[in-house]
């Protein structure tokens, strides 16, 4: 196989004239000594790959834990163990909310860092229920968080094969694997690919060097290149008289764009009335009046991203807030016990991005009519790795039905419209699933011919804590899809990236309804 050296693009030259036979190369070394970025060694391998110049000898995955945001944020201003354990070692007892109000902490926070405190008995509650400190020392366990992340800070990451035992037992209950917004470490899995030249690959290297081909070769010659004069001391890249010529394409609508107003028609047309509502919402909306407790795990199904200013709302609707918050408590007028715990009015106001599109569906319900049918398709945002089913934003079809005669089955019917005729899915299966406002609870799922099955989203009939809250009293039919996915489906990829891809050719390619 012959190569024709002269069309080599600059990245593979450089990289063929920097190497020799027999020699490792990867990522990590081709970015420290050729100055590359990570995307333009992605390029020249593949390309030197395809080209049989490059192959592939190893392939590995290194599990790695990253400094998060946050994680830097407690280097800094100490983990929530240590500022309490200093505050009571220099202000004796105090209770938890003094605690949270002088060092402007959530109460979520104290509370979950006096637990980690008490449980190795360094701190402890006094008999006036004030935490005070029991202990000269703390806990070996946060001392190594604190190492950890000093750790991390100077050599930019920890690779798991370099804890000990009891290290990566304290690293794992910091870490996450998608990131998560409050988490110290994220953990990551690498891929590491090693390549070596092949004997075609050296001897195009060779060529290369016979031709005086360095890869600094310029492209283009410009305007400022001919008023200077500096072109005349300059090599430039031959040029491809077989190159072809540019394509007049007309124009097209966004073919995702196309899909989302083709599926609001389709509501529309069955009688459904659209909301929406803005981006910014707080605690209350997107999680209070929907029953999710504000200090409980459940809360824990949303990684939130938080607004920095203005960091809290400067009220809540009446009479919703109260009748929500005594929910919560007691369980109000509901029928139900509630969660058992003080309602946090502070905590309710905090500014956050939606994390999920029910938020417009519990602001519909104080103001919806009997019967009635209501949808949205709403952006939403969450802390998340994004991958060919996952996005830190993604948009989701919202919707309400409200009426004295609702039941499963109406429920069950819209699922199947949205998973065979919107999201054009030949297998379906419906699962049980737990949300902490709806039961029963339902979650969809589709097989995707190259993704293979995935939850297309959840449903259920929301429970009396959140209607009876919101001032309604009939049965309330409610789902949450994912509709980046279910357009996956529709138009035939294979990744939700491609919805939103900056490459204007498979743009062009793609059709809509």
């Amino acid at each position: 196989m012959d190569i024709d050296v002269k069309k080599l693009h600059p990245l593979e030259v450089k990289l063929l004239r920097h190497v020799s036979l027999g020699e490792k190369i990867d990522h990590e070394r081709i970015m420290k000594e050729l100055d590359y970025k990570v995307g333009q060694c992605n390029q020249a391998f593949s390309w030197l790959s395809q080209k049989q110049l490059l192959k592939e000898v190893e392939r590995s995955v290194k599990v790695v834990y990253e400094l998060t945001d946050y994680g830097r944020s407690l280097i800094t201003e100490g983990l929530p163990a240590e500022r309490i354990f200093t505050f009571l070692k220099e202000n004796g007892p105090h209770t938890m909310p003094e605690i949270a109000q002088a060092l402007n902490m959530e109460n979520s926070d104290v509370g979950s860092a006096f637990g980690a405190l008490s449980s190795k008995k360094a701190v402890a509650l006094n008999a006036e229920r004030k935490a005070e400190r029991i202990s000269d020392e703390l806990p070996q366990d946060i001392k190594m968080q604190r190492a950890l992340l000093e750790r991390a800070e100077a050599s930019g990451e920890i690779e798991d094969s370099s804890l000990s035992d009891n290290e990566k037992k304290t690293i794992s209950q910091m870490a996450k694997k998608r990131g998560a917004s409050l988490s110290p470490f994220k953990l990551s899995e690498k891929e590491i690919v090693v390549y070596e030249l092949t004997e075609l690959g050296d001897k195009a290297k060779k060529a290369l060097q016979e031709a005086n081909i360095t890869g600094e070769e310029l492209g283009n010659l410009t305007h400022e290149m001919l008023k200077s004069g500096s072109w005349k001391g300059a090599t430039f890249r031959p040029y491809g008289v077989d190159a072809p010529t540019s394509r007049l394409i007309p124009g097209r609508r966004n073919a995702y764009a196309n899909y989302l107003q083709w599926v609001k028609d389709k509501l529309i047309s069955l009688g459904f009335e659209e909301f929406d509502g803005p981006l910014v919402e707080n605690e209350f909306w997107n999680g209070d009046a929907l029953f999710m407790p504000q200090f409980h795990s459940a809360r824990d199904i949303h990684d939130v991203y938080y607004v920095k200013e203005p960091r809290h709302a400067k009220r809540i609707e009446e009479p919703w807030l109260s009748q929500v918050a005594k929910t919560h408590e007691d369980g109000w007028n509901t029928g139900s016990r509630g969660w058992g715990y003080t309602f946090d009015h502070e905590f309710t106001r905090r500014q956050v991005l939606r994390s999920q599109g029910t938020v417009l569906s519990a602001h519909q319900l104080t103001k919806a009519k009997i019967p009635g049918k209501y949808f949205g398709v709403v952006r939403c945002f969450r802390y998340d790795q994004v991958d060919a089913t996952h996005g830190a934003d993604f948009y989701q079809t919202e919707g309400i039905v409200l009426g004295e005669d609702v039941n499963l089955r109406n429920l069950l019917g819209l699922l199947k419209m949205f998973a065979e005729e919107i999201a054009g899915a030949e297998e379906v299966k419906y699962v049980p699933g737990y949300f902490p406002f709806t039961e029963p609870s339902i979650e969809v799922h589709i097989k995707h011919p190259v993704l293979g099955w995935f939850e297309l989203g959840g449903s259920g009939i929301f429970r009396p804590e959140v209607t009876k809250a919101l001032g309604i009293d009939v049965p309330v039919l409610a789902w949450g899809l994912g509709i980046d996915r279910m357009a996956l489906m529709h138009l035939g990829l294979n990744d939700l990236r491609e919805l939103f891809t900056p490459n204007i050719e498979s743009v062009r390619m793609r059709r809509g309804n």
